[in-house]
Order: C-alpha cells, then sequence, then structure tokens
C-alpha cells in the first residue's frame, strides 16, 4: 500500500523514498549487496517515525485525524463486525448518507452501531456529504436508539465529522434541535452505549450520537465543540491561527482523559491508523468489548444515572 505523507511528515518521506530505490537496486541480479545499509536506513526510520509520533503537537495529531487513508465507519463495519444490516431514513423527511447504522453482530451478540461516513472516493465523499449531517441524519440516529432499547440491543457509535452541515437546508429542518433530540436521547437510553471517536469528533455534530456511558478515542482521533480552523476565525479572526488554536483548545486525548470528557484511549501503531488499519480496529474491538462488559448486568435505570454521573464529573477534580 503506498503512503501518503503529511507535510510534517516529510524527512520521513525522503528517507523512505531512498529505501524504496535501494530495494529496486537489490533486486535487480546485476546489483550490488546493500542488504546491510538497507537494514540500517529501515531501523533509522522507524526510529525517526517512532519519536515524531510520541510527541505530537495537538496541529499534527489533527492531522493525522484527517488523514485520507486513516479507517472510516465503513471500515471498522467491515472488519469488526458481522452481518451488517443497514437501516435507512428517518421516517420524516429522507435518508441522510452522512450517517450510517443498522444492526449488526459484535463477538456474536447483537448490537446497533451508528456513526459518520466520509467516504474515501470524491464520488463517496459527495454521496456522504464529507460525513456532515442532516438533520435527518440525527432523527435517523434517534430512531435507531428507539429500537435499540425496544430489543435491548447495545449502542455502539463512531463519531467522525468536522461538524453537522451547516447550510440553508438543514437550518430550515431544524439542525439544532435534531442535535438536542440525538443527545436527549442518548442520555435516557436503558441499554449500554459506548461511543468510540475514530477520526475528528466536532461540535454538536458528535456530541449529537456521542452521549454514551463510556466515550473511547482512538489515540489520534481529535474531539471538541468547534475545529481548530473555525475557533481561530472566532477568536484571532484569522483561520490561519489553526495551528496556535488547536495548541489551546486541549482538543488531544490525553488531555480529554485529564478532565474525564472520555474514560479511555485505544492506541495506534506507530506513525497513525492508517499504517495499519487492521491493526488499528483490531485494538479498538478489544476495547470496545471491554467497555461492553464493564457495563453488562446494570439495570436501565442504573445505565442511566452512570451516564448522568460521567457527564456532571466533567472537568471536576477528585470525583
Amino acid at each position: 500500500m503506498t503512503t501518503t505523507y503529511l507535510d510534517f511528515e516529510k524527512p520521513i518521506a525522503e528517507l523512505d523514498a531512498k529505501i524504496s530505490e535501494l530495494e529496486a537496486l537489490a533486486s535487480s541480479k546485476e546489483g550490488p549487496s546493500i542488504t546491510d545499509e538497507l537494514k540500517k536506513l529501515k531501523a533509522k526510520s522507524n526510529k525517526q517515525l517512532k519519536d515524531m509520533y510520541s510527541d505530537l503537537s495537538a496541529w499534527r495529531k489533527t492531522l493525522v485525524a484527517r488523514h485520507p487513508d486513516r479507517p472510516h465507519l465503513s471500515d471498522f463495519i467491515e472488519n469488526i463486525f458481522e452481518d451488517f444490516e443497514e437501516l435507512a431514513g428517518d421516517r420524516v423527511f429522507g435518508n441522510d448518507e452522512a450517517i450510517v447504522g443498522g444492526l449488526a453482530r459484535f463477538k456474536g451478540r447483537p448490537v446497533v452501531i451508528m456513526g459518520h461516513e466520509k467516504g474515501r472516493t470524491i464520488e463517496k465523499r459527495l454521496k456522504h456529504n464529507f460525513g456532515m449531517a442532516h438533520p435527518e441524519g440525527y432523527r435517523k440516529a434517534v430512531r435507531l436508539m428507539d429500537m435499540a432499547e425496544k430489543f435491548d440491543l447495545p449502542v455502539l457509535s463512531f463519531p467522525d465529522t468536522q461538524g453537522a452541515y451547516p447550510g440553508k437546508g438543514g437550518e430550515e429542518r431544524g439542525q439544532a434541535e435534531a442535535i438536542a433530540r440525538g443527545t436527549q436521547r442518548g442520555l435516557s437510553l436503558g441499554v449500554p452505549f459506548v461511543t468510540l471517536i475514530i477520526g475528528e469528533g466536532m461540535s454538536g455534530g458528535a456530541i449529537g450520537i456521542a452521549a454514551a456511558n463510556k466515550v473511547l478515542m482512538m489515540e489520534h482521533a481529535i474531539y471538541s465543540v468547534i475545529s481548530p480552523e473555525g475557533c481561530a476565525s472566532i477568536l484571532y479572526r484569522d483561520a490561519a491561527k489553526a495551528k496556535e488554536a488547536a495548541d489551546a483548545m486541549k482538543i488531544t486525548a490525553p488531555d480529554l482523559l485529564k478532565t474525564k470528557v472520555i474514560d479511555g484511549v485505544v492506541k495506534e501503531p506507530v506513525g497513525g491508523a492508517h499504517r495499519d488499519p487492521k491493526r488499528a480496529m483490531a485494538a479498538a474491538s478489544k476495547a470496545l468489548e471491554e467497555a461492553l462488559k464493564e457495563l453488562d448486568g446494570l439495570s436501565p435505570s442504573e445505565l442511566r444515572a452512570q451516564r448522568r454521573e460521567r457527564f456532571y464529573a466533567i472537568g471536576r477534580e477528585g470525583i
């Protein structure tokens, strides 16, 4: 698989290009033996990558969270779930492709899953509106949560969005109200509800499907009330200062774990989930399984109480 390098990864890209040239030379029958040199260069590349990703700034994590090859909801559905059956439409207006959801089996147990799908090709991105949901997407999510409670099925959600669709159509059809209803329904669910932020968890567009008992986050995902660019536009009146805004906003997993906005961090392979998607998704699957086990056996009232207390505890010391 061809690696797409981010701007800050330029030194590694140059080193890997040199490695590729030497590998091509080594594969030639007439080529000299350069095995030792290749080993040294690969070790150097791996060390550089490990060192770089061990201390990423918030802005660099933002770039990693947006990487075009990062696993999307469709990848998670294909790799960690079985028998997925998509359920479409909000039964009021239409079907929003930005939020995909339905029934599936996870580790042998039936569950309801939902999340944002950004799409990878231009055609898919347009179809899914780049993961920016309309009101009908959040009303579809509410419908799925209603069904989950009716049939006593756990809910797993996967936010990955720049935010809800901000256009005229969304406002005309009640975007703010739809997000609020989604958040309210999540808080009132009488079944286990676990969320995993897999990429960007921005604004109400994310929280509309993330008011869960357990909120987990991939190591290089981001989660905030607004994007760094949006924050910079408001505070600095200059979207170009997004890097400074990202560093000030505390949007990374370690920061959010300290303030109890999230409950756990899922480690990614060195260099980000896009470098080894299957390994990243396997780690996510294990974390989701453990989170569900912690909630098993709790009554509907206990689940609601636990969820209420987890949100009350956000930002409080000693709780």
